[in-house]
């Protein structure tokens, strides 16, 4: 089990020194978004905002607001101003509340929620659209429609009411997110992916819905090796943290052979369907500092610049 200290206020879930750094990086989106609120992209679609993009002849119905009456009275012919439409983007970060990420130090759902919030404070001081999605034990919870730099002390409060528990509710969560009208933009899932259900069903729910999705594999040390720092020896008995499960079990180094084989065997299951469906997977082992991932890792990977 855990022994990580959990954060109880906002500047132990991110601090100022990191706080600053992110104030000057956004997030990315590989995909062209659509929206009516003033935001961060720009789309090619031809729509009402200060940057001119081009000329098109005047048809009967257009608005005359935006005739150019310089050129009509040089040319006597109408022509009509058209600009880029800015967009709106929206991030949604999905953090896996179920019991299995409160093992390892330090643990997956500390390092998530710390995580979580550094990638929603980049998102509202950019002006984006923030949305959250806690799941966990049949349970879906959710904080939506987040925007500016003032907001960050909700998502924070948001991410220390949460606590894990029970199972996965991992495709109930997907669908919530591709049914519902959350935005369009980029889409987080923070999570082990240790779902006895598997995550295919889950990830076939917003796979394809218009998101740039990130499935942010997090794994404490331990999990990943578990002969690490002390790790396990001898004969143990095992108890399944979400369905109570009791198993007897004699460490041998056959035994944890075979479970880094399963282990291996899973994470490349997981990136080669997110390679099919354009979603970009990382195994992130708790023991990366946050700064280092969000400043270098995930800019690698295209979601920050």
């Amino acid at each position: 089990m855990s022994s990580t200290k959990a954060p109880r206020k906002l500047d132990e879930l991110l601090d100022s020194r990191l706080m600053s750094k992110l104030d000057a990086i956004d997030v990315v989106s590989r995909k062209i978004f659509s929206g009516k609120l003033q935001g961060e992209r720009r789309s090619k679609r031809r729509g009402q905002s200060i940057e001119f993009a081009d000329f098109r002849p005047y048809v009967h119905g257009d608005d005359l607001r935006f005739v150019d009456w310089n050129i009509y009275g040089r040319l006597d012919r109408l022509f009509l101003k058209m600009f880029l439409e800015e967009e709106d983007l929206s991030l949604i970060i999905a953090l896996d509340t179920s019991a299995s990420m409160r093992v390892g130090n330090p643990d997956a759902f500390e390092y998530s929620r710390k995580l979580a919030m550094a990638l929603a404070y980049v998102g509202l001081v950019n002006q984006h659209r923030v949305s959250l999605v806690g799941f966990s034990g049949g349970r879906i919870e959710r904080a939506s429609n987040l925007r500016g730099r003032r907001k960050a002390a909700e998502v924070a409060h948001w991410l220390l009411d949460r606590a894990p528990e029970g199972g996965s509710a991992f495709e109930e969560a997907m669908r919530l997110v591709g049914t519902t009208r959350m935005g369009r933009g980029v889409m987080i899932a923070l999570s082990d992916f240790l779902f006895p259900e598997g995550f295919e069903k889950g990830l076939s729910m917003v796979a394809g819905r218009g998101y740039d999705l990130f499935a942010l594999q997090i794994l404490a040390p331990q999990v990943v090796d578990p002969t690490r720092e002390g790790g396990v020896a001898g004969d143990l008995l095992l108890v399944d943290s979400e369905s109570a499960a009791e198993v007897e079990v004699t460490v041998t180094p056959e035994l944890l052979r075979l479970y880094r084989e399963r282990l291996d065997r899973l994470c490349g299951s997981l990136r080669h369907y997110c390679t099919r469906r354009d979603i970009v997977h990382m195994v992130v082992e708790t023991s990366t500092p946050v700064e280092t991932l969000m400043l270098e890792y995930l800019r690698k990977r295209g979601l920050l610049r």
